[in-house]
């Protein structure tokens, strides 16, 4: 069986950044050694979303074209009902405990990134991130430099 890899915004963002900083070239070969190694990538729509609507807005035409090689090169998660319902459970259980992840009145796409990952049905998921933080309080998330191929 394998890993099952999902993408948080950020990871995206490097791994679709047209610049090639030193950090998207080996987020690039990190992927593709992943995908070599048979891990499955997924892209969430919710990170999708987040990467493509700042493209957009900042008018990033290359970033848009390998946004969307992206989206038709791994396997991309798009947002279910069970999801969501998934989503609206973590953000109040989070209010609840005192530990929200986002404002009351924010969509809070970490929650929905979250809860795409909870309701996938597989054995071993973890999301890869730039940013831990409160992503590991629900699931497993780990930074993406930390998550080796050999892992599996």
């Amino acid at each position: 069986m394998s890993r099952v890899v999902v993408l948080d915004t950020g990871l995206v963002g490097l791994v679709t950044n047209p610049k090639f900083s030193e950090q998207s070239v080996a987020c690039n070969r990190w992927l593709q050694a992943h995908l070599r190694a048979g891990s499955r990538i997924l892209l969430p729509e919710i990170a999708d979303y987040e990467v493509h609507r700042e493209l957009l807005r900042a008018n990033k035409l290359k970033g848009l074209n390998r946004l969307d090689h992206l989206a038709n090169a791994i396997d991309y998660m798009p947002l279910t009902t069970a999801a969501m319902h998934q989503a609206a459970q973590l953000w109040a259980q989070a209010r609840q405990q005192g530990q929200p992840t986002a404002g009351d009145k924010t969509i809070d796409g970490d929650m929905i990134l979250i809860a795409q990952a909870i309701t996938l049905d597989a054995q071993d998921v973890v999301i890869a991130t730039t940013n831990v933080g409160h992503l590991s309080r629900f699931i497993t998330a780990d930074e993406w430099q930390n998550i080796s191929p050999s892992n599996l």
